[in-house]
């Protein structure tokens, strides 16, 4: 799984893409649990729900929030988070124009900022949330 960086709005964003080949194949967006709680990208669920969503032949990214690994910036309380996934999502969308559907999936904190891009965002048509 190749390595991307992509901007953010508070500098660059650190991730794992995988590309499906198929010039319609439907995208994917995974989100990490809470940042200020030890959150990223590589979280065991994260890395799972990544691997489940290229076996079914999505394209899909999981990436660090701000302030995480290798992403630039500092924790924003969720606003500036929601910035990031948005950011996330229109990186994975100029690489699949195509796309026939699109999905966000995020674990604990992740699920929080999924369910307000959810709201956000009219293409979105299926997500994972998962929260203890």
């Amino acid at each position: 799984m190749p390595e991307v960086i992509f901007n953010g709005p508070e500098g660059r964003l650190d991730g794992r893409y995988h590309h499906n080949g198929a010039d319609n194949s439907p995208i994917a967006l995974i989100l990490h649990p809470h940042p200020q709680q030890g959150g990223t990208m590589n979280n065991k669920l994260c890395f799972n729900l990544f691997n489940m969503f290229k076996d079914r032949g999505y394209s899909v990214m999981r990436f660090n929030f701000r302030g995480v690994g290798r992403s630039q910036g500092v924790y924003d309380h969720g606003i500036g988070e929601l910035s990031d996934a948005a950011s996330a999502l229109d990186w994975m969308q100029t690489y699949n124009t195509n796309s026939r559907s699109t999905w966000v999936a995020g674990y604990s904190f992740g699920a929080w900022i999924g369910m307000q891009l959810l709201m956000r965002r009219p293409e979105i048509d299926g997500f994972i949330s998962i929260a203890a």
